[in-house]
């Protein structure tokens, strides 16, 4: 009788520590006090949270380590643009969402965003900072007020950008132009992490390679 007992004892100990038990109850928090937001993409609302299954598997797009090498963590010096993790990102998207002067910016190629990408985010490539035309089109979308060769950033958006993760070198060489230009490095941001901490969490992502 008592070996019963305690065979029962120790397999409800082995369910009970099993992956499914553990996460049943329980929720994977983007916040203390935040599980989940919604975003408007495209004309549709998103809602943004963590993937729920523990047997959720990282994107196969982000799950190889041979990258490049790691991006500063404020690549922009002397400028002061601020860095940011996933909660004050998060943060500045639920923001965005009511107020206009804000703009979550995804600074990677057009296949880059297609593929996947930040619910949320609008997509200006690190690119179109090589040509004047292209750039003054993009400063125009940003709020800046362009007068011949002057620009007025009174108006300027905060712009708040992100690539492919910390390897990655799309928004420094944006961001620098940016600010070559004259953007307010306090109206500047930058989500250090990006797509691979991003899909490492198991947040909401949308595009062609979304399962």
């Amino acid at each position: 009788m008592m070996r019963k007992v305690f065979a029962g004892v120790l397999l409800g100990a082995v369910i009970a520590s099993s992956p499914i038990a553990m996460a049943e109850g329980k929720k994977a928090k983007i916040s203390p006090e935040l599980f989940s937001f919604n975003v408007t993409h495209d004309g549709e609302t998103v809602e943004v949270m963590r993937n729920q299954d523990p047997e959720n598997k990282i994107s196969e797009l982000y799950n190889t380590t041979f990258r490049g090498m790691p991006q500063a963590m404020n690549p922009f010096a002397p400028h002061e643009v601020e860095t940011l993790g996933e909660r004050e990102f998060t943060a500045y998207m639920i923001d965005a969402q009511e107020d206009e002067s804000i703009m979550i910016v995804d600074t990677r190629t057009e296949g880059w965003h297609f593929r996947l990408t930040i619910p949320g985010s609008v997509n200006y490539p690190f690119t179109l900072m090589k040509e004047k035309e292209d750039m003054e089109d993009a400063l125009d979308d940003f709020g800046v007020a362009i007068d011949g060769e002057n620009y007025d950033f009174d108006g300027a958006k905060t712009l708040v950008m992100f690539c492919n993760g910390y390897w990655c070198g799309q928004t420094p060489t944006m961001g620098r132009a940016l600010l070559a230009a004259g953007y307010p490095e306090e109206k500047l941001k930058y989500y250090r992490g990006g797509m691979q901490a991003w899909t490492s969490l198991g947040l909401t992502v949308v595009g062609e390679a979304a399962e």
